[in-house]
């Protein structure tokens, strides 16, 4: 799960210190306006420059990965897949095999050709070292069949399989699982080169003048870590940084104020969803959980929280993410909610166990107990550590579970195909009709109609109220007046290849 909103406390004067570098040449003047750099500050560190490994799935490793290396194809920012080292793809007759055919001249940074060898090594590398990446291809298969082609085989059809690989990336076939050393000064073939990493502090870039793409028309490129949020918006307004994003709704009109600073907010992937527990007595009939979720008034609890990169949700997935498809609204009425509890006997003497992670949705997650409290229904909030929450989502040991849940592939597949079925046992909710609904888009490779039966899926999720989907999570990035050119990403996970700056 991609997160967008995580924010850790360190002095600005510390994390200078830390990274040693500034763009600026000191106070509020700012970068050069003649000089083609650029330097950004996300949410996230960037640990690892590794996409294979442990860190894999990280936001910061996803943000680097993708500036300097290539991936067979790649999501846009509407969501649909572009080809990236594949110039064209196919399903087999069944979806159960995709073929890619590589593009001509792409070339590793240092010269040498991207063959399809290649990627088969870097898949094998990733399914080797077995880190997040990797879940979403068990038992896959890559095989190169000629020399500028690869075919996937996967056990069952996976239509989903072009935008399950916008999360792998190839590097050269010559790097070993256990090789770190080669991320220390990776060669690839995306658009930058690294000049500099140091995790979790710096990641400076250069263009790669041999991508295939064409060269970036940026000189530099710098992500830097700035963990603290004001130390980051004081970097933006002096300066020292160009773009930031993940930006909190109490700081936008602030920032809306200040001369020569563009902010704009996009629809992400990621919606605040609140699974119940069907397998606790309480919660196994829809009408408790829809009776629930009906006690909660969530549109003013979403205008009080979050004004701006929050609004009330229509689908169990976000708008960018193939599958969506709008839903009745549950409507707010507490009186209607508690006679529905009352006339199926629910017990207003027990305890709902609501669990969370991360104490920025403890606003939130409190005000939903609050709603459910009025209506004399008990809530204990649970806030843990992630490992332990995570332990605990699996082992179905909570009534309530609250999640900001991305979809980083663009697809309903790895959201409600994955998470869903009789077989996942991610709820405790078992539904036959739904389990052929998801297992026929799975294998259509069809997407319209893909989307029409994710939309018959969510109908059925949302109508038996399989959890409360209050919110969609939209995403704030501010930019100064340097950047003439620049898109902002429902991914969090902003491409710098194309941006352009003012005389640039």
């Amino acid at each position: 799960m991609i997160e967008f909103r995580k924010r850790t406390a360190i002095s600005a004067v510390a994390l200078l210190l830390l990274t040693g570098c500034s763009t600026t040449t000191g106070g509020a003047g700012g970068a050069d306006p003649a000089k083609r750099d650029l330097t950004a500050a996300g949410t996230y560190p960037i640990e690892s420059l590794d996409p294979h490994g442990a860190q894999g799935a990280a936001t910061g490793t996803q943000l680097a990965a993708q500036a300097i290396f290539s991936r067979l194809v790649r999501p846009g920012a509407d969501g649909k897949v572009t080809g990236d080292l594949a110039e064209k793809w196919e399903p087999g007759a069944t979806a159960a095999e995709w073929t890619f055919h590589l593009r001509a001249g792409a070339t590793f940074s240092d010269g040498k050709p991207v063959t399809a060898a290649d990627v088969v090594a870097s898949f094998d590398r990733m399914m080797k070292l077995d880190g997040p990446n990797a879940g979403n291809f068990p038992g896959y298969k890559m095989t190169a069949p000629t020399g500028d082609e690869v075919m996937l085989a996967a056990p069952a059809p996976d239509a989903s399989i072009p935008r399950k690989l916008g999360l792998f990336y190839v590097v050269p076939a010559g790097v070993k699982a256990e090789d770190t050393a080669f991320f220390e000064h990776p060669v690839g073939s995306g658009p930058f080169t690294v000049d500099r990493f140091a995790p979790s502090e710096v990641l400076a870039m250069a263009p790669n003048k041999k991508y295939w793409g064409g060269a970036p028309q940026l000189d530099h490129l710098q992500i830097r870590n700035i963990p603290d949020l004001s130390a980051r918006l004081t970097a933006l307004r002096t300066g020292e940084v160009d773009v930031v994003w993940g930006i909190p709704d109490d700081q936008l009109p602030v920032l809306r104020g200040e001369a020569g600073v563009t902010v704009k907010t996009v629809p992400s992937t990621a919606v605040f969803t609140m699974w119940f527990n069907s397998s606790t007595p309480a919660l196994k009939t829809p009408r408790v959980r829809r009776a629930l979720w009906q006690a909660v008034d969530f549109s003013t609890i979403i205008k009080q929280l979050y004004p701006e990169t929050g609004a009330l949700s229509e689908a169990l997935v976000a708008p960018p993410v193939l599958g969506y498809a709008k839903q009745k609204p549950v409507g707010y009425d507490p009186q209607a909610a508690k006679a529905a509890l009352q006339a199926a006997d629910f017990d207003f003497g027990g305890k709902l166990r609501l669990q969370f992670s991360d104490a920025e949705f403890r606003p939130f997650v409190q005000a939903v107990a609050s709603g459910l409290a009025e209506i004399g229904v008990k809530v204990d909030v649970l806030e843990k550590e992630k490992a332990v929450f995570t332990k605990d989502l699996l082992a179905l040991n909570w009534d309530i579970n609250f999640q900001q849940l991305a979809t980083p592939t663009y697809d309903a597949a790895s959201n409600l195909g994955r998470l869903y079925p009789c077989a996942a046992g991610r709820t405790g909710y078992c539904n036959a009709e739904l389990d052929k609904l998801l297992a026929k888009a799975g294998a259509s490779a069809d997407e319209a109609e893909r989307a029409e039966l994710y939309g018959q899926a969510g109908e059925i999720i949302w109508q038996d109220a399989v959890g409360m989907y209050p919110m969609t999570v939209n995403l704030a990035y501010a930019w100064n007046k340097r950047i003439d050119a620049f898109t902002p990403e429902p991914s969090g996970l902003p491409d710098f290849s194309g941006v352009r700056l003012v005389g640039a």
